[in-house]
């Protein structure tokens, strides 16, 4: 794998790899981290991934897994019969004919074992037929949001994935030691809810209630205020925001 790849998405012109190989799961260790701060931090990178996802699940769907035939049984049963066919091989002196004995009995049974493979019917796997008149739902579109602090600190790149409920924010240096970082949404009711605490190190992921996720959608807001340890008490902003941005659909 190389890191000179495009941030496309699949069809395009030069399509990333990096997310395909995300979306398939066959990324580990460095380039596995890479890949998900990319996501956090490349909207166009985020979106090329869950194409992938997309497009990947229509192909398991299309052939399902099948079991591998049992033919241990059958090659047993071969043996046994083969085994009750031969003949009593008698003494020879000084076993000059022993040895050879057994390597015509060990090939008898060699070819009984190949032709049993070679004529067992195999079933091929049939393709489902296309289902009539079933609704197909399409996929919920990944919601970017930038945070854009009023200090000197750094924005923050928000992902929020509709399908899973999970959002996902980059590192976040705007809280003191001795205070916590709220993470807020407010809706077109204007209403603040509190979707949880930022970490103080590295990047935060929050899984979001069935509730919270009503809130979240193309337009909403979302603000970050600074509370007292632990959050706020009161379920709405205590203390000064500072860095907001609107979530939009990529």
């Amino acid at each position: 794998m190389t890191d000179s790849r495009h941030s496309e998405i699949p069809g395009d012109e030069g399509p990333d790899m990096t997310a395909a190989e995300l979306a398939l799961g066959v990324l580990d260790g460095d380039e596995r981290a890479h890949a998900m701060r990319r996501v956090l931090s490349e909207p166009g990178f985020a979106r090329a991934v869950e194409q992938w996802r997309g497009y990947l699940s229509q192909l398991f769907d299309l052939w399902p897994a099948l079991a591998a035939p049992d033919i241990f049984p059958r090659i047993e049963r071969s043996i046994d019969r083969l085994s009750g066919a031969t003949t009593v091989v008698h003494a020879q002196p000084r076993g000059s004919r022993l040895w050879p004995s057994l390597a015509a009995l060990s090939s008898i049974a060699a070819v009984g074992l190949l032709m049993i493979l070679l004529l067992r019917p195999i079933p091929l796997p049939t393709v489902p037929e296309p289902r009539q008149n079933v609704p197909v739902t399409a996929p919920q579109p990944t919601l970017v949001a930038s945070l854009e602090p009023d200090t000197k600190a750094l924005p923050m790149t928000v992902v929020y994935d509709q399908g899973s409920g999970t959002i996902r924010l980059t590192q976040s240096t705007l809280a003191r030691a001795d205070r916590s970082a709220q993470l807020w949404v407010i809706p077109a009711d204007g209403t603040p809810r509190s979707l949880g605490l930022l970490q103080d190190r590295g990047g935060t992921a929050l899984t979001l209630s069935p509730i919270l996720r009503r809130h979240l959608a193309a337009g909403a807001t979302l603000a970050v205020s600074i509370e007292p340890l632990g959050g706020s008490k009161t379920g709405l902003p205590t203390g000064p925001v500072v860095a907001t941005g609107a979530l939009a659909p990529v």
